[in-house]
């Protein structure tokens, strides 16, 4: 991946399509390439959906080899909803392909003239940008059925819905899984209105002719790959607990913790939980003739996802993630797996994010549109978004958009992103992730879930302040990194685990390029990707005083644990001072 491709939408003339050489990008990959190029390139004044921003599609450093784990894609701007540098990833199969394709990025740039809407092609042959006014307003999965049937099987897509068109802020961007269904996406931050502002409806990314990427020393590469896997199937999280059911293995979990965030942040425990939990999915997957284990991308070995039927049998959506049936669940009152699963199959056609959307509508629901636990209602405020009616604008536009219309006082969002699936009170640790994160509140960005609860990495106690704070920091270094090298984040769970695992992982990449990379040196590109992300923040005009939670969080307990939020402002500013 040693070259860029650059797509001018607004060029004189019509999109124009450069090609040049990675230079100063070389070697890097994922959120590094995103996070260096936005930082470089885009003005952090810039509004995001106007020609100055741009939107960065990278894979990682190993996609499109034969690395287990290696397919998370990145894609980089400015946030629309935030304000903030924006990363976003997923699996699916578009950065494998791209990978062996061979570009380091794909820059979209400028803003085209018009109303007419694009597709791109991306192949070995080059780069095609066409007019294809056809798609205009399609959702994800008529749109890729469309798709399908002009260029096959065996390319990979990614696609905005009438989200992205309509340029709605919690709009994402769906890469197709290996089956072709648009299931994976880049969901946080509002990355789909991005790509909608460029008027960019899709993009074929077709490996025909291209081989694997070639590692530097093959037969290291092989010995460090398998020792590398051999290290997460041994581990009881990604060997064991995710394979059997799933990221909502984590339900019964945080329930049981006393920090599953229930009816809008008020309460920490569902009493519904059981029936959404982890277990009860699988067992209703494979009951229905879908299946409890499912990989997004070839290569991955966890495989987490899963299919989920309805009671004929018939496909409804992939497994909904823990994340989903938390927003879409216990954040607004509802136990019903088939209404979860509508939802969630309702918000990657649509293209919008699921943790956005669930948080929306159970702000919604506090606003009094409708009543915490209505099915029915919540499905028919999802529908006002793929209508693009008046409502469903507002609703699409997020959790703080619809807290400020309808005035209500306690919104669970920082930055104005929303919360996802843990409450910060009786998990401190996640609260200072999702205070002082670039990226606005993002459980990925630091996972302290897994020291706080699961004990990964070491037990630092969820209730107290103390450790909190370099605990999420060494995790958001840490992610940083991971998110750079394209390999799933679930790896952590081992890595923290087995330091024979993360050595694998270091010779994986050492083997791969030929360097000599240590433990040190990932932790110095995590802490450089963060430092870029930083910058924009605060050339953009964010201050110390956005790395703060909800004041609620502060002075209002939750049950069971009637805790409050209690780590200081003095240390959240020193969790980025190293």
């Amino acid at each position: 991946m040693d070259k860029i491709v650059r797509i001018n939408m607004g060029a004189a003339g019509g999109p124009q399509v450069t090609t040049e050489p990675a230079g100063e990008f070389a070697g890097l990959g994922g959120r590094a390439t995103t996070s260096m190029i936005i930082g470089k390139e885009v003005n952090p004044l810039c509004h995001a959906l106007g020609a100055e921003n741009k939107l960065v599609i990278a894979p990682g450093m190993l996609s499109g080899t034969s690395g287990a784990m290696s397919g998370r894609l990145s894609v980089g701007c400015k946030s629309p909803l935030t304000g903030t540098i924006k990363e976003s990833n997923a699996g699916g199969q578009a950065a494998q392909v791209l990978g062996r394709i061979g570009y380091a990025a794909i820059i979209i740039e400028g803003k085209p003239a018009g109303d007419d809407l694009y597709k791109i092609h991306v192949s070995s042959a080059g780069v095609k940008v066409e007019v294809d006014n056809s798609l205009k307003l399609l959702d994800n999965y008529p749109l890729i059925e469309k798709l399908r049937g002009q260029y096959g099987d065996k390319v990979a897509y990614m696609s905005i819905g009438s989200a992205g068109e309509r340029l709605m802020h919690a709009a994402s961007i769906a890469c197709t899984d290996p089956e072709l269904r648009p299931t994976r996406h880049c969901g946080r931050g509002g990355v789909g209105a991005v790509m909608g502002s460029k008027r960019v409806k899709a993009i074929i990314l077709d490996d025909s002719g291209c081989k694997q990427r070639a590692p530097h020393d093959p037969e290291a590469y092989r010995d460090a790959n398998r020792k590398f896997v051999e290290g997460l199937r041994k581990h009881p999280v990604t060997g064991e607990g995710l394979p059997a059911y799933g990221t909502n293995v984590l339900t019964n979990v945080l329930n049981e913790a006393g920090g599953y965030p229930t009816r809008n942040f008020t309460s920490g425990v569902f009493e519904g939980g059981a029936k959404i939990s982890g277990e009860a999915q699988a067992e209703l997957e494979t009951k229905r003739g879908g299946s409890a284990t499912h990989g997004c991308h070839r290569g991955c070995v966890i495989q987490c996802s899963g299919i989920f039927n309805d009671k004929d049998g018939n496909y409804v959506s992939k497994q909904p993630e823990y994340e989903t049936v938390w927003s879409h669940g216990g954040h607004c009152g509802i136990d019903d797996l088939d209404t979860i699963a509508k939802l969630d199959y309702m918000d990657d056609n649509i293209g919008v994010d699921t943790i956005e959307m669930g948080v929306t509508v159970g702000v919604a629901m506090t606003a009094g549109l409708c009543e915490f636990g209505d099915r029915e209602g919540a499905i028919r405020l999802v529908e006002e978004v793929a209508k693009g009616t008046p409502l469903g604008r507002i609703l699409g536009s997020g959790a703080g958009t619809t807290g400020k219309v309808f005035g209500v006082e306690k919104v669970p969002v920082v930055k104005n992103q929303a919360l996802p699936a843990y409450d910060p009170r009786p998990i401190q640790g996640i609260g200072v992730t999702y205070a002082t994160t670039p990226m606005g509140a993002d459980h990925t960005a630091g996972y302290a879930i897994a020291t706080n609860i699961l004990k990964v990495g070491g037990d630092v106690d969820p209730l107290k302040p103390e450790g909190q704070v370099e605990l999420s920091r060494n995790l958001q270094i840490a992610t940083a990194a991971i998110d750079s090298t394209g390999m799933c984040l679930f790896i952590a769970f081992a890595i923290m685990d087995q330091p024979e695992t993360f050595q694998a992982l270091i010779d994986m990449l050492n083997a791969f390029y030929g360097t000599n990379l240590t433990a040190d040196g990932v932790v110095a590109l995590g802490k450089q990707v963060l430092s870029v992300e930083r910058d924009f923040n605060q050339r953009a005009g964010f201050t110390k005083a956005d790395d703060r939670l909800p004041r609620y969080f502060y002075t209002d307990p939750i049950a069971p644990h009637n805790q409050t939020f209690s780590v200081t402002d003095e240390d959240l500013d020193s969790v980025f001072t190293w």
